[in-house]
């Protein structure tokens, strides 16, 4: 088909958001709106009064001010997942704190003005009496004897532990193996910037007792059932959710906050719209962080490097309350931790810390990342180990087709996957071959070169049903209703290919509506590459049973048996003659009723699908400096099936980026003694730009998904999954190279790598 899938269609969103006719939050002002501040704990740890909120109140210009006694009656922000099989019960997390904070950053009011700086004066007029407490910060240290409780009834600051597979199997082969690789890994915390901050704009109706809440959202369906039916108390019924567009989520914009009950209340108190936009400080202290594991893992081989048993122990840090998903996503990781190899038993354990910091969630990939730089760094810790190539030791090990489907010692059932095929042609187009010779020239200029390999598999896709409703409009044109929620993916062009497939429409043709609970009955959002794997699989079938309803209204007009017809450029006609309709006329014919110009369907996907593929990273060290350098970057990746080439590339380009910049620069650093964040702004959190990013090469080799009926594989996060294992593993190959350095954690900055290759130079291997 000419717009179907597989063609690489220009994003039809784009045009729009190029010319400045974007539609966000902040630029959305109803008349007379009041705005909305929050005030912010400055403790990390902290009992607290506010002894008098009047001299605030008295500001002119101030219009309310809450504290936590007037939020006293909400329920809490619910942690909406656990760990399967467990109680994992979730500290009190309150709209407002009202006698003790627990992190820097922790709400305690909000004050409503006729504009934000007056709301700043009345917030510096609070007069708040603080308590300090002693703080922990870092999640080994959380747990370590004796240490600051950050919930008196949480002993050992112990949020929750479980594990995988089979210990004492798992030890028996361990003491029987001739070699054993082990390696202590920190995966850092990181802190999620999207384009556009997290706002909200609430209206009240005061004659329907209804709320108009207006937000930017992975999805309005699950945050208005969270904020309106458990933490407001009113009937889900009483709120409407609208999402505009989104400039990024990564999973952080999934979440339930507290501004957006409070600017709920707000509106019913005032009378008056409000809308709250934070800035990019208030973003770094009240949005959910990503990642924070500190990992220690060790393969047990035999004689020939063949993988016996893997042992991983694991401490994830959980900020100070437990998030919406914050326990599954160390458990989904986990669960992957044996990566595309053949690997018989593993004893996995998993222990969840509470520190006095912001939380941690789904930030993108969601523990996917975090099993694949365990696993990844490891197997080349092994390789250097034995004195074996990484890419021959990986190749020993990998599963192998023959044996798919394959079960995992976690449990995880591989359906498809050809892991050798996709490293072959990822070494072929970054020339491994000529490696040594560039290697050879770098040296001269005093650059170490390294090369990284990184083969990975995640599980996606699987979230669901998600309901597609499709229409023939009286026009001729094509509207979808929607649940998923597009922050830049371009679902409505990837929509348009899967209604094109069936209905032969162009993208100029059809109309996707999202992110309104007043028009989509339900909706499950986007999250976990789920959009394409489930969403349009549900657009699919919706698409296949219109097209049959429109080719039987066509048949008598016709003169033709439905079977005989097919649709074209927006007509549908009598294949292998003239005859022909358009659509808009038949949709304008007496008997074709709502009804029938009307398809539904939703796709509950049986199981995850599994993408996977190799990532290659070759970069160069300045050894005066430590700097580095990405020279050459090559991706292969099995999707299964490719919708769009053009808009795939764009995803996995941008969550390489997103790996790159957690490998190279990214941090989120808190003072061990304060709690303080130190890296609050973009003057202390570096974020990779165009000039580190070298081009990168993008292939796919696609093996159809068994579990998905189009064959599609999740895309969205397999970019930030294989490339932070890449380019450490490049960089610790120049390192071992040259000095024997085989351990450096994330991000290798220049000052880090320096200060390793001094220590090296001071004190070289025996």
């Amino acid at each position: 088909m000419k717009f179907g899938i597989g063609q690489a269609i220009v994003r039809k969103e784009d045009d729009p958001l190029i010319r400045g006719a974007g539609r966000y939050v902040a630029d959305i002002a109803p008349s007379g709106f009041l705005h909305g501040v929050v005030a912010r704990s400055p403790h990390a740890h902290a009992r607290f009064r506010i002894v008098d909120a009047e001299r605030a109140r008295c500001i002119p210009g101030v219009a309310l001010v809450l504290t936590g006694e007037d939020t006293a009656d909400f329920g809490p922000l619910p942690c909406m997942v656990g760990v399967p099989g467990q109680d994992v019960p979730a500290p009190h997390y309150p709209v407002l704190a009202r006698d003790e904070v627990h992190h820097v950053g922790d709400a305690v009011a909000f004050v409503v003005a006729q504009s934000p700086d007056i709301a700043r004066d009345a917030i510096e007029a609070l007069d708040i009496v603080w308590e300090p407490l002693p703080a922990v910060i870092g999640a080994e240290a959380a747990l370590a004897a004796g240490a600051p409780l950050v919930w008196p009834d949480r002993p050992g600051n112990l949020s929750f532990q479980f594990s995988f597979g089979d210990a004492a199997r798992t030890e028996r082969v361990f003491a029987e193996a001739v070699h054993v690789a082990s390696l202590k890994i920190v995966n850092q915390r990181v802190v999620t910037n999207y384009l556009d901050t997290r706002a909200a704009v609430a209206e009240y109706d005061a004659d329907k007792d209804s709320y108009t809440l207006t937000l930017g959202s992975q999805g309005p369906h699950a945050i208005r059932d969270v904020i309106a039916g458990r933490v407001l108390k009113v009937s889900p019924d009483k709120m409407r959710v609208v999402t505009p567009d989104v400039g990024g989520g990564f999973g952080t914009k999934l979440f339930s906050y507290r501004e957006y009950a409070l600017v709920a209340m707000a509106a019913k108190r005032t009378g008056r719209p409000v809308k709250w936009v934070a800035d990019r400080t208030e973003h770094f202290l009240g949005d959910t962080q990503g990642r924070d594991n500190i990992t220690t893992a060790s393969l047990a081989m035999s004689a020939r490097g063949k993988f016996l048993a893997l042992k991983v122990d694991t401490i994830a840090d959980m900020g100070a309350y437990l998030s919406t998903y914050a326990p599954y996503i160390p458990y989904i990781g986990a669960a992957m931790l044996p990566g595309v190899y053949d690997i018989p038993v593993c004893a996995i354990r998993v222990r969840a810390a509470y520190t006095n910091t912001v939380p941690v969630d789904a930030y993108r990939g969601a523990g996917r990342p975090e099993a694949s730089y365990v696993i990844e760094r490891l197997v080349d810790h092994a390789a250097r180990k034995l004195g074996v190539e990484p890419a021959e030791l990986r190749r020993r090990n990998f599963i192998r087709p023959s044996a798919m489907p394959y079960e995992t010692a976690t449990g995880k059932v591989y359906d498809t996957g050809e892991f050798a095929a996709h490293l072959d042609r990822a070494q072929t187009l970054a020339d491994w071959a000529g490696f040594k010779k560039r290697a050879a020239a770098a040296k001269k200029q005093s650059r170490l070169r390294g090369i990284g390999i990184a083969s990975y598999i995640e599980a996606c896709g699987a979230n669901g049903p998600e309901t597609a409703t499709l229409k023939l409009e009286r026009d001729g044109t094509i509207t979808l209703l929607i649940g998923t929620q597009s922050t830049g993916q371009g679902h409505d062009t990837s929509y348009a290919q899967l209604v094109a497939e069936h209905l032969g429409i162009p993208p100029t043709m059809f109309r996707m509506v999202q992110g309104d609970t007043a028009r989509i009955r339900t909706g499950g959002g986007t999250g976990g590459s789920s959009s394409i794997p489930a969403g349009g699989a549900s657009v699919t079938m919706a698409a296949r049973t219109l097209a049959d309803n429109l080719r039987e209204l066509a048949a008598d007009a016709l003169e033709a048996s439905p079977r005989d017809l097919e649709f074209d450029n927006g007509r549908i006609r009598v294949a292998g003659t003239d005859r022909s309709m358009s659509l808009a006329d038949l949709a304008a014919r007496p008997e074709a009723t709502d009804e029938k110009r009307t398809a539904a369907d939703a796709f509950r996907p049986p199981a995850p699908t599994f993408p996977n593929g190799t990532h290659i990273a070759e970069v160069e060290i300045d050894e005066a400096t430590g700097a580095v350098k990405i020279v050459g970057y090559v991706i292969v990746d099995d999707f299964g099936v490719t919708l769009n080439p053009l808009m795939l590339a764009g995803q996995v380009h941008g969550g390489t980026v997103q790996g790159i910049g957690q490998a190279l620069m990214e941090d989120t650093i808190y003072d061990p003694d304060s709690g303080q964040l130190l890296t609050a702004s973009f003057m202390d959190y570096a974020m990779p730009r165009a000039s580190a990013i070298p081009d990168l090469v993008f292939e796919t080799r696609n093996v159809p998904c068994k579990n998905n009926p189009l064959g599609f594989k999740g895309a969205g996060e397999a970019g930030a999954i294989g490339s932070c294992p890449a380019v450490m593993n490049a960089i610790l190959d120049a390192l071992w190279r040259a000095y024997r350095i085989d351990r450096l954690d994330m991000p290798a900055t220049a000052p880090r790598i320096w200060a390793a290759i001094e220590e090296a130079r001071r004190s070289p291997p025996a």
